[in-house]
């Protein structure tokens, strides 16, 4: 693909360099991400398109203003009230008292606790994010954990059960995730963004058939009611919820229905980056959270997220987007739908497997919003992005697949083992990965067609 504009084959060059550095992690993600706007204003990358006749490539300081400009969306604000509803469930211990409640109900047979306890996992990361909801799972079952081997059937199962949910739960909301947050930018292009009700009619379906598939994988594979008949009930709280919880609980409620409802009050709040700035007034300004929680905000998540924006504006605007776009569309010629998002979830689900969820979608999302966007007859880019955001959740075939997998190879009991590795990765992590990739383009697939995207 020979590219004669000066201001494509830059933009080619920091594609490739960025998307390397992301791949190895030579240096933190987030530090990649920071490097993104200056490379792009001093490469010069970004073209003014104000007179269509005659598109020029913009100097070094409009390109810096264009640039920045594009870091701040919808998006940013999203992540803030997300971390901000996250932050306030973990405090005031509410989501640990639900998972609790739930797991202390479920009685003491295996398997019905590891099923639980999976679907506690995904719960737990629809709204706290996967990245913290491990952390809660692993913490509650700490003690059920410390009273078996690590050889333990049922405790590798749990372990790896609580993985697997939660990287599934990445899907759920269009908070859990990053991917999720750049797949919500990438549908957001016609200034139409999907609605949270939209998003769940879809998510929740998968994610509960996911979850159902990677427990009979997990029954199938370790059988943990061999050597252990039954399981230490975990003892439920019994205090009463206070006015501070109830507090928070009805402000979430609130803001996830007015995100739900968004393409009947686009007209009066604009966006869903306007409803998210509900819960941060709502904690912060009434002391549910304080400065130092807002502090502890994921904010190299929230930095990638820019740096995402800013690179996905280099390759749209420096004209090298529309000609990967019309390249790839050559080679898809003649395809049906299905099988382009066949093809696109397989690539981003090999991708994720072996580099970070959230590079994958940074690097592979506005390729394909840009590719469903070219499609001959009736385009279809909200479905691909969809499908493809949501892969990028379902990748999770090795220990460094997602922060889940990290958390769970790196649980140790108390003589310092591990209860799983590699290889149980590689007997229940692949087969898993390759269920839900079928799961999205099935059951996805169809789903995302009458939602009407």
């Amino acid at each position: 693909m020979p590219l004669q504009e000066p201001e494509k084959s830059n933009c080619a060059a920091l594609l490739a360099f960025v998307s390397l550095l992301w791949a190895t992690e030579a240096i933190p993600l987030f530090a990649t991400a920071i490097l993104v706007p200056p490379l792009a204003a001093v490469l010069r990358v970004l073209v003014d398109t104000s007179h269509p006749n005659h598109p020029q490539r913009m100097s070094a300081p409009d390109a810096a203003n264009a640039i920045f400009h594009s870091m701040f969306s919808q998006v940013t604000m999203l992540l803030l009230g997300g971390f901000s509803i996250a932050a306030a469930l973990s405090k005031h211990f509410i989501a640990k008292q639900m998972a609790v409640a739930v797991l202390s109900r479920v009685g003491r047979v295996p398997r019905n606790v590891l099923l639980a306890s999976m679907f506690v996992a995904a719960f737990a990361s629809m709204w706290i994010s996967n990245v913290a909801a491990p952390v809660l799972c692993f913490s509650l079952f700490q003690p059920i954990l410390r009273t078996m081997d690590v050889t333990t059937p049922f405790a590798k199962s749990l372990v790896m059960g609580v993985a697997l949910a939660s990287n599934i739960g990445g899907m759920t909301s269009p908070i859990s995730s990053p991917q999720n947050i750049f797949a919500i930018e990438r549908m957001s292009m016609d200034g139409l963004p999907p609605s949270w009700l939209s998003w769940f009619a879809v998510a929740l379906p998968v994610s509960f058939i996911s979850v159902l598939a990677c427990w009979l994988l997990l029954l199938l594979v370790y059988r943990p009611g061999l050597m252990t008949m039954e399981v230490r009930p975990l003892k439920p709280y019994t205090d009463p919820m206070n006015m501070t919880q109830v507090y928070v609980i009805l402000v979430s409620i609130v803001t996830v229905g007015l995100w739900c409802a968004n393409t009947f009050l686009q007209h009066i709040v604009g966006n869903m980056g306007v409803v998210a700035v509900l819960p941060m007034v709502a904690f912060f300004g009434f002391g549910v959270l304080s400065k130092d929680d807002f502090n502890g905000f994921l904010w190299n998540v929230v930095m990638l997220a820019m740096g995402g924006s800013a690179l996905g504006e280099s390759v749209k605007s420096s004209g090298l987007l529309s000609t990967l776009a019309s390249d790839i569309s050559e080679q898809i010629s003649g395809m049906d739908l299905w099988t382009i998002t066949g093809i696109f979830c397989g690539v981003v689900l090999v991708c994720a497997t072996f580099i970070s969820h959230t590079v994958a979608a940074m690097v592979i999302l506005p390729i394909v919003q840009s590719v469903g966007e070219a499609m001959p007859g009736a385009p279809h880019p909200k479905l691909l992005v969809m499908a493809t955001g949501l892969t990028c959740s379902a990748a999770m075939g090795l220990p460094v697949s997602g922060f889940p997998n990290m958390n769970a190879v790196a649980l140790e009991d108390g003589t310092g083992q591990t209860f799983v590795g590699t290889i149980d990765f590689l007997k229940v992590g692949i087969p898993s990965s390759i269920a839900v990739y079928f799961v999205i383009i099935s059951v996805g697939h169809v789903l995302m067609q009458l939602v009407g995207f």
